[in-house]
């Protein structure tokens, strides 16, 4: 049972949408390169703290680099490569479960993990680059990223698990131990083919696969819109927008944290939406409707021209269900 309090909050059974619906999910992340998948994955892990949710991150990408500083973690921790016996002690196609996987972090050593200045958990499965050529990391790294589930205080956080560009075979083993899929999609074609064959690829191997879509690097409502229309032809509809944001750009340019972006705030609304789907709710889009027509659209945004960026609209929390406003109340 569930009570809309307003447009965009839902009470389940006296508790709020945002205290329990994503706790233990694991939610892998996927893009093509350029994509900035791992940005995304920064934002929605910041906007998960933010709603009160343990957050664990899993970079699970062999040969990007860079991730713990956006996080905000000084130092990377040891590969989880490492812990679990180094990289050749898995046969190649191993089926088999990684021992010792599903573990709680009081029984992991301090070394293979590290922890943001907000809280979030920041494990690193492996990189090729400290191996060497024909080390043959790349089976068990995708082993790890299968099978590894943290854990503390009894209770499993929300994982975040940024993969490497594109996917290939090895990936589509990772999958069937996802809860959900989150596809970036970038202002390019390649990367719109890709969602498209990511969502056909879910369908095929798995028996009710839920695959999201977020729109990343868009400049202007007119290459919003180019990219709703194209991706409405294949029955999918962005779950958000993350506009072209310099600063996030800037902060992995220059190694640092990822700060409070404009972006932030639409991550923010990503994880409502997210919240919505794991209680398979229906939101009342009359009230929606009653509540959009009572908004003044230059309340939303509008262009910043001291940063060069385009501002996201404030109250995010009134378009839900696909009721969201046009595209250029986004932007303008």
């Amino acid at each position: 049972m569930f009570t809309v309090h307003r447009c965009g909050t839902v009470e389940f059974n006296g508790l709020s949408n945002k205290e329990q619906a994503l706790n233990g999910k694991r939610i892998g992340i996927f893009g093509k390169g350029g994509s900035g998948k791992s940005s995304v994955t920064v934002l929605l892990a910041k906007a998960l703290k933010k709603s009160g949710y343990d957050v664990s991150v899993l970079d699970a990408d062999s040969t990007n680099v860079g991730l713990a500083q956006a996080l905000g973690i000084e130092k990377p921790p040891a590969p989880l490569l490492d812990y679990f016996g180094g990289a050749v002690t898995y046969p190649m196609d191993d089926p088999m479960p990684l021992i010792g996987a599903d573990l709680a972090i009081d029984d992991l050593p301090e070394a293979y993990y590290g922890r943001s200045p907000d809280g979030i958990q920041f494990f690193m499965a492996g990189k090729m680059g400290d191996k060497g050529p024909g080390a043959r990391c790349d089976r068990p790294i995708a082993e790890i990223v299968r099978d590894f589930r943290p854990r503390y205080e009894g209770q499993q956080p929300v994982t975040l698990v940024d993969f490497r560009a594109g996917f290939e075979d090895s990936t589509r083993r990772s999958i069937v131990n996802l809860d959900w899929i989150v596809v970036v999609i970038d202002p390019t074609m390649a990367a719109v083919q890709m969602a498209i064959n990511m969502q056909e690829m879910v369908n095929q191997i798995r028996v009710g696969g839920r695959v999201f879509f977020v729109l990343n690097r868009v400049q202007d409502a007119l290459t919003e819109r180019f990219l709703r229309v194209r991706l409405a032809e294949e029955g999918i509809e962005p779950l958000g927008v993350i506009p072209e944001t310099p600063a996030l750009s800037m902060a992995w340019l220059m190694g640092e944290p990822v700060i409070k972006t404009p972006a932030q705030e639409e991550a923010e609304w990503i994880i409502k939406q997210l919240e919505t789907a794991v209680n398979h709710t229906t939101l009342s889009a009359d009230k929606c409707d009653e509540h959009l027509e009572s908004v003044a659209w230059a309340d939303y945004g509008q262009n910043n021209p001291s940063s060069g960026a385009w501002q996201p609209r404030s109250g995010r929390n009134v378009a839900v269900a696909g009721k969201r406003p046009s595209p250029e109340s986004y932007w303008y």
